[in-house]
Order: structure tokens, then C-alpha cells, then sequence
């Protein structure tokens, strides 16, 4: 955000450019013709799409959302169109706006995520995808392909060289060691590293003694895994020299600058914007003053600053 405070909210993340480092998370936002009436998109680093599949899926039975102290539980289970239906019917009022667009794409196996790499390249408006790589993967009996160093370098790489868009590679906290992991998405060839995506989690009914949600369990998002999201993209920031998008239970300005200064270079807000349809316009408002008061003309200054001791 550049105008004539002199302070410069843009980031460059590999070959992507945003002018304001602050976008919806990947699920969280739907194709943005859901927000559009009450949402500001001139302010959006970008547009996130949610999950993308080559074929179209219904993802699980309702119910399959609740709310927990300080959270949400999602079992939404990746539905979504399709690729042919978002090519057709959704990706052509995201090219409405001057913004890029980030497509959120999974697979049930690397050939898959290879073809719909390639694929979604070939879309005119599409400036970089975004792999989420805690989907289970069935050839090798439904392990997440996140949580495997070996399986993450051929998932990277092939859909790296599927694809000549900017590669962002969406990480799974639910892993021994996510820097190792993070390291080895880095030399297959990610551009950018984004995290975190949901922990598992459920709740029960007292009264009926039964699961709330249909499926039984879901991911937890919300203010409730901040602390640990933020601890994530420090050790992360530290481990790669590529970009980092944070993101987590941020649902205040200041919660934003926290991921900043433990190392995100761009930072993506889900679970507030149900609550609060303007948060990312709050936020930069936030971050734009924060500068300002304490002497900084740019984002950069503080991205990885905090330090530990006296």
C-alpha cells in the first residue's frame, strides 16, 4: 500500500508480485463470487481459490461444520466443481478484477497432480497454483503425501515441471519434522511455502452421544492454533531461503504482524473473514498504521525480526 505516508505494504513472492501482502486462505473463500457483494477485493494480495480437483466432488455428508471455544471444525471434505466447470463457470469472474489469482489444486495421486498442474496452466488469468499436499494419497494406502520427505520431492518436482506458474506448496503441521519437509519442497522446486493447513480434531454431543459432525472429525481452525501456527512459520522461515505465506487463527491486525515478524512474507486469513467479511481491509489498515508508528516504510523491515531473550 503505497500512497503518501510512504509506507510500502507490496511483496514479491518468487515471480508473484502482490501489492498488499494479505489474502483469503484456500478453502475459506469459496470461488469469490461469495463474497463479492460484501466484501472490498481492491485490497486482496490476491484471490485464493478453494481446493480444485479433475473431477468434480461432492465432499462429505452434512453436518460437517461446528463451532469450539476459540475455533471451527470443518469436514467439508474438498467439494468442489471441477476442473472443467471452474475453467468454464467460475475462473471467468475471477479475471474480473486486476488481482492475481491463486488456484488451490489436490490429487489422489501424483499422476493427477501432475495433469491438473498442467492443465490449470493452460488457463489464461490463472498467476500461480497452490498444491495441497495433506490430501491422502491411495496408492500408498491414504497416507498424507505431506507427511512422507520422499513422496513430497516427486509430488514437487513433477508438478514442478508440469507447470511454469509461480509453485506455492501448502504444508501440513501434522508432520515430525515440518522444516525438514519444508527443506525438501524447497529443492524439488517450490517457489513459495504456505502454512498452515487444519489440525484434526472433533466434538461430541453430550445429549445424543454422538459426533457432531457426520464424518466424525474434521480440521480445526481459528484463534485456537495461532500459537502453534506462528511457532511453524519461524522454524520454517529458518530452514528455506523461498517465501513463506503464514497464516492460522489470524483474526486481528495484530495477529498479522506477529507472522510477519516470526517470517512470513505474505500472511492468508480464513476462519475470522465468516465472522468478519472485512477483516483483510482491517488488517491492512493495521498494518499500514503499525508501520507508520514505529518508524518503518515497508513491510520488509519486519518480516523475520523477532528474536528470543532480553
Amino acid at each position: 500500500m503505497s500512497n503518501n505516508t510512504g509506507i510500502s505494504l507490496s511483496v514479491k513472492l518468487g515471480k508473484l508480485h502482490l501489492n498488499y501482502p494479505v489474502m483469503p486462505a484456500s478453502g475459506t473463500f469459496g470461488y469469490g463470487e461469495e463474497f463479492s457483494d460484501i466484501t472490498d477485493f481492491t485490497v486482496f494480495g490476491a484471490l485464493v481459490t478453494k481446493g480444485i480437483s479433475l473431477e468434480p466432488s461432492n465432499g462429505n455428508e452434512m453436518p460437517r461444520i461446528c463451532e469450539t471455544p476459540c475455533g471451527l471444525i470443518n469436514s467439508i471434505g474438498l467439494e468442489n466443481v471441477g476442473f472443467k466447470r471452474f475453467k468454464k463457470e467460475k475462473l471467468p469472474f475471477l479475471k474480473k478484477f486486476n488481482i492475481p489469482v491463486i488456484v488451490n489444486f489436490f490429487g489422489k495421486s501424483i499422476e493427477e497432480y501432475r495433469i491438473l498442474a498442467s492443465e490449470l496452466s493452460g488457463l489464461d488469468g490463472v498467476s500461480a497454483l497452490e498444491a495441497n499436499i495433506s490430501c491422502p494419497n491411495v496408492k500408498e494406502g491414504g497416507r498424507a503425501f505431506g507427511a512422507d520427505p520422499e513422496i513430497v520431492y516427486d509430488l514437487v518436482s513433477s508438478v514442478k515441471e508440469s507447470s511454469k506458474l509461480p509453485l506455492i506448496v501448502k504444508l501440513s503441521p501434522l508432520v515430525t519434522d515440518i522444516s525438514l519437509i519444508a527443506e525438501v519442497a524447497e529443492k524439488a522446486g517450490a517457489d513459495i511455502l504456505s502454512l498452515i493447513n487444519t489440525f484434526p480434531a472433533t466434538h461430541i454431543d453430550i445429549s445424543t452421544r454422538k459426533f457432531t459432525l457426520n464424518r466424525g472429525y474434521g480440521g480445526l481452525s481459528g484463534p485456537a492454533i495461532k500459537p502453534v501456527a506462528l511457532k511453524l512459520v519461524n522454524d520454517v522461515h529458518n530452514a528455506v531461503r523461498i517465501p513463506v505465506i503464514g497464516m492460522g487463527g489470524i483474526s486481528l491486525w495484530q495477529d498479522a504482524v506477529e507472522f510477519f515478524l516470526a517470517g512470513a512474507s505474505a500472511i492468508a486469513v480464513g476462519t475470522a473473514a465468516f465472522i468478519n467479511p472485512n477483516i483483510i481491509t482491517e488488517i491492512i489498515a493495521g498494518l499500514k498504521g503499525y508501520l507508520l508508528n514505529n518508524g518503518f516504510k515497508s513491510i520488509y523491515e519486519i518480516i523475520g525480526i523477532a528474536s528470543a531473550g532480553k
